[in-house]
């Protein structure tokens, strides 16, 4: 990679769903610690962390433990998946096909789509509440509409602009969070700031688990951020800048969220707590956590926009998506999104956090079989040009043994779900707790591997994975 072409890449990023080719990799490695650093430090997951305390009556210590565990263990899939990026050159969801077929990739791209565009739209009600937290005189409705035209103006410019602003929302937000955690600390409002709650087997898995499923939403769309870089970066390079920025992003505002709660009175919203329990710079870190959901906010709509062009790609397959493609596509579901948003119910955030709970559910199948052909199958080599023919090239329109493998992987949770849809006997047995995703990853990952050595179009599909990259 040259020094002209780093200086030269254009501010509005020309790629979508395509290949980028090697003399368009101007990424950096350590821009994806600052991707996933910053950007997840923000309200959405401080709520999240506050539930292991507040729905699940942990104490402070127990409570820690939970979302480290989960954070650690479900940023492992998540760091797997980014470090695919660079040996790809394509967007996630794209290189699904070489799994699933053509065709058959359709559904968890579809998938993904509807769970991105589930969180930019309550990331925009966030917004906007938060807004007018800060500034009374602005209304909710106008708020939800600035928060979206910021992550659309992001999202539209795209991968460098992104990056840039997660670079110094790194910092920023990294110091603010210290700065709060020392506040917090020195002005606990509670006596039971550290008796409040206890252990509890239940309570602890479920933590776990909604730290774990946090990291995993990611997985459709982490090696998006990555596929710029050079080919010739280490996967090992690619996976712990990853892992690191998102488990320690992640954790710190789980935690945050937990700490907050426990150092005000019971009772009170999470971010109504955080502001209470900051007492002086509260003002100050809200506009900082409003600054954070419109940055990362963008993320989700470059990923819903992405997987809406995939899905008219497979069928229009002579259709070249251009940055205008993607620019009027990201208008469109902004539009949605608004107008959804701002005439929604006042529970709307919890509706949509609802739904990306169940769609959690069929992704965690996907997860597996993706980093089981990848890593262990295919060992990272695939056809490219075949990934983009709407026969599906090598791979086909449809590849039984991962749609039987995604069916049973699905199949097996059950049992241990617990969505707003239903909850399974297991889950139920133990005090709501969802096991749901490490059964479906434990069942999931040996069945694809068998299947998909018992394939006898196999050693074609490797036999074309000798192409990789050519176009």
């Amino acid at each position: 990679m040259s020094t002209s072409a780093t200086t030269s890449a254009p501010l509005i990023e020309k790629h979508t769903i395509g290949y980028v080719p090697p003399e368009d990799r101007h990424g950096k490695v350590r821009d994806l610690f600052t991707l996933w650093f910053g950007g997840n430090i923000a309200p959405l997951p401080i709520v999240t962390g506050a539930l292991g305390v507040q729905l699940f009556h942990l104490n402070l210590l127990w409570g820690i433990v939970a979302i480290l565990v989960g954070h650690l263990v479900g940023g492992v899939l998540m760091a797997l998946h980014s470090a695919q990026g660079p040996q790809m050159g394509i967007p996630q969801m794209i290189q699904s096909r070489a799994q699933f077929g053509s065709l058959g990739a359709l559904l968890v791209v579809l998938i993904a789509g509807v769970m991105y565009i589930g969180f930019f739209a309550s990331n925009i009600v966030l917004a906007g509440k938060s807004l007018h937290g800060v500034v009374d005189s602005v209304p909710v409705p106008v708020g939800i509409v600035i928060g979206a035209l910021g992550s659309g103006i992001i999202g539209i410019i795209g991968y460098r602009f992104i990056h840039v602003l997660n670079r110094i929302g790194t910092w920023v937000l990294g110091i603010g969070i210290v700065v709060g955690f020392g506040y917090i600390f020195t002005h606990v409002q509670t006596d039971d700031f550290l008796t409040r709650g206890g252990f509890n087997l239940s309570g602890w898995l479920a933590t776990v688990s909604l730290a774990a499923l946090w990291q995993i939403a990611f997985a459709p769309y982490v090696s998006d951020y990555s596929r710029y870089l050079p080919a010739d970066v280490k996967v090992s390079s690619t996976f712990w800048t990853t892992y690191l920025g998102s488990a320690l992003g992640s954790s710190l505002a789980f935690i945050f969220g937990a700490v907050a709660v426990l150092a005000t009175p019971v009772g009170m919203d999470t971010m109504d707590a955080v502001k209470l329990a900051t007492g002086s710079i509260g003002p100050l870190m809200l506009v900082l956590f409003l600054l954070s959901v419109i940055s990362h906010n963008a993320l989700n709509l470059y990923g819903a926009v992405l997987s809406l062009i995939t899905l008219v790609q497979t069928f229009a397959y002579r259709w070249i998506p251009t940055a205008k493609s993607r620019a009027v596509i990201s208008i469109i579901v902004l539009l949605a999104c608004c107008f959804a948003a701002v005439g929604a119910s006042k529970d709307f955030i919890g509706h949509f956090v609802d739904m990306v709970l169940v769609l959690l559910v069929v992704l965690v199948p996907w997860t597996a079989i993706n980093l089981i052909d990848f890593y262990a199958i295919h060992k990272g080599q695939y056809d490219i040009q075949s990934i983009f023919q709407v026969d599906g090239g090598i791979y086909g329109r449809y590849n039984p043994q991962a749609l039987l493998a995604y069916a049973i992987g699905i199949a097996v949770q059950i049992p241990f779900m617990n969505t707003p849809l239903y909850v399974g006997p297991v889950s139920a047995h133990i005090n709501g707790a969802d096991l749901s995703w490490l059964v479906g990853l434990l069942v999931t990952s040996p069945l694809y591997f068998w299947l998909a050595n018992r394939d006898s179009a196999y050693r074609r599909r490797m036999m074309g994975g000798k192409l990789v990259g050519s176009l």
